[in-house]
């Protein structure tokens, strides 16, 4: 009995410690011991307490790309060797080879023989650009139309004109236009009675066709592409036989530029064309546009060739 009320003891002095400070928790296992509450706000103010910022932070130093010059080597970095020994191999263990443009053309001519293939088959040009300029800009995706020296294509493309000039749309009709006229062409050609493959217009006409930019959008006339001036009669000889080619995916041009069946020195020629108009968007104070350059036929392998055989010097600089 004496137990039992030295245990009924305990239990109200623990309460009473309890209530006195502020209902801080006990452990029952041990009534003599208790947490004072003071030290979980102490626990509270460190776990909020900021860190200071550091005020003298190193800045970032951005490590530049490692250049291997395998030059020297008696193999190159990462490869078997630098030339294969047997006619048959595997491509990635030894380094890609690269043509002049003349034999990259050879190539292919000898591959249509060997492979009985069309000998009028499309001949494609593959260009990666280099679109970066100086802090963070970049040169903006372009279309551009040239004239070939030597056209593949038999038909003539077709051009409307936009001028309410009775004199430059009699020059027009001269020309070859299509369709000639002003403002009420905009109707038919919104109903889709009037299609065409390029829209030229002279610079008097451009407020009022206004509501064909969602309907024509890379079509509609542009100062920069060539479609709007006075000269007519050079735009139509342009965009009649002209060759468009447009700037894909940021930073590649992928175009026809010939036939099989044409002379080595057309093909060459048309490619020469293309490669001389695409490197006049970059900025002269740039460095080189083209990255990689490949041409193909639509049979053959793709072939590596050296697009600074064809360049001008004045282009290369």
């Amino acid at each position: 009995m004496a137990t039992s009320a030295r245990t009924v003891w305990k239990v109200v002095v623990c309460c009473q410690r309890q209530l006195l400070n502020g209902g801080a928790p006990t452990y029952t296992a041990f009534p003599s011991c208790s947490i004072p509450a003071r030290t979980f706000a102490a626990a509270a103010a460190i776990k909020t307490r900021k860190k200071p910022k550091k005020e003298d932070a190193e800045p970032e130093v951005k490590k530049e790309p490692r250049v291997i010059d395998d030059k020297d080597r008696h193999k190159p970095f990462g490869k078997t060797a630098w030339a294969p020994v047997d006619d048959v191999y595997i491509l990635r263990y030894y380094p890609r080879t690269v043509y002049s443009a003349a034999d990259a053309v050879d190539l292919l001519k000898s591959y249509q023989v060997l492979d009985f293939t069309p000998h009028n088959q499309p001949v494609y040009m593959d260009l990666k650009l280099d679109m970066k300029l100086e802090k963070k800009k970049k040169i903006d995706p372009f279309v551009s139309t040239v004239q070939l020296p030597h056209p593949f294509k038999t038909d003539v493309n077709k051009v409307v004109v936009f001028t309410e000039d009775a004199n430059q749309a009699k020059v027009a009709k001269e020309g070859g236009a299509s369709f000639v006229g002003g403002a009420e062409l905009i109707q038919p050609i919104l109903d889709d009675e009037i299609v065409a493959d390029f829209y030229v217009a002279v610079p008097e006409m451009l407020a009022k066709l206004t509501p064909l930019k969602n309907k024509l959008r890379k079509k509609f006339p542009k100062s920069n592409r060539g479609s709007v001036g006075v000269n007519i009669s050079k735009m139509l000889e342009l965009f009649k036989k002209g060759h468009e080619y447009a700037v894909e995916s940021e930073c590649y041009v992928r175009t026809q530029i010939a036939t099989l069946d044409l002379p080595k020195e057309h093909i060459l020629a048309n490619l020469q064309t293309v490669l001389t108009d695409v490197c006049s968007h970059r900025p002269a104070d740039a460095g080189p546009l083209v990255k990689r350059a490949i041409i193909t036929s639509r049979t053959s392998e793709a072939l590596w060739f050296n697009s600074d055989d064809l360049l001008p010097k004045t282009a290369q600089e």
